[in-house]
């Protein structure tokens, strides 16, 4: 009930499908005051969310950006998360925009700071096909020599909620005690450290695939910018997951 609540929630607060509603209202209105009404609405929209000032902004104070891990400790286990492949429509995969996750888990594990690697995620979608990103990114640090002895892999997991529910059960299993890494986007790790952690995990953050590091102002980030509008999409469903995971708490 939550997956599908959740799934439906982010697609009715899709930014251009919005907008897209408010351009046929006004193109078939016979209204004139409501014509342009519902013009003015669509293009303060595009432009207040296609503002890069105002997503970096949001970014800036959302985002989890630094760990508090110390200099020198090591860990038994880096949890990453999934969502940064996708399936190629061939029965395999291929890395997309986060697969900064997939580096940092593979850098810790080759550097000594983790002994193991939980890579957690199936398929999220709501009409799932047969790939999960989990073992097929197993066969990926195979190529790379990571040992799979080193590797565990949770393949069932939809969402987040899942990813750590499926992740404890995996870490009881092993016998692995915590403290873990949280390896996932910084973006992400907000909501994903609230969720870990009333799991009862004993996660640390080690947040990547950054949005951006600093806080910077440019003359051209008040111009729109397609960019910008693709971002907000992603800080509207961590949103919206977040709400969420507190409403069903």
């Amino acid at each position: 009930m939550f997956f599908i609540f959740s799934k439906v929630l982010s697609f009715l607060m899709n930014l251009l499908l919005w907008v897209f509603a408010f351009l046929m209202i006004a193109l078939f209105s016979k209204n004139v005051k409501r014509k342009r009404k519902f013009l003015l609405i669509s293009i303060i929209i595009l432009y207040v969310f296609s503002n890069s000032l105002l997503l970096n902004f949001v970014s800036w104070c959302w985002d989890i950006r630094e760990s508090n891990m110390p200099a020198g400790k090591k860990y038994t286990c880096a949890i990453v998360l999934g969502g940064f492949s996708s399936e190629d429509g061939k029965g395999g995969g291929f890395f997309d925009a986060a697969a900064d996750r997939f580096i940092q888990g593979v850098r810790l594990q080759k550097t000594g700071q983790v002994k193991y690697l939980l890579m957690t995620g199936g398929n999220g979608h709501l009409t799932p096909t047969s790939f999960r990103e989990a073992d097929w990114v197993k066969g990926q640090l195979r190529e790379m020599q990571v040992p799979d002895s080193c590797v565990i892999t949770e393949p069932k997991s939809r969402n987040t909620i899942e990813n750590a529910a499926f992740s404890k059960q995996l870490l009881s299993q092993h016998k692995l005690k915590g403290p873990y890494l949280l390896v996932t986007s910084a973006f992400h790790m907000r909501r994903s450290l609230m969720i870990f952690k009333r799991q009862g995990i004993d996660v640390v953050a080690y947040p990547c695939n950054f949005y951006s590091r600093r806080f910077s102002v440019a003359a051209g980030d008040l111009l729109p910018d397609a960019g910008a509008l693709a971002g907000w999409g992603t800080y509207i469903k961590e949103a919206i997951g977040y709400v969420v995971t507190v409403w069903f708490k």
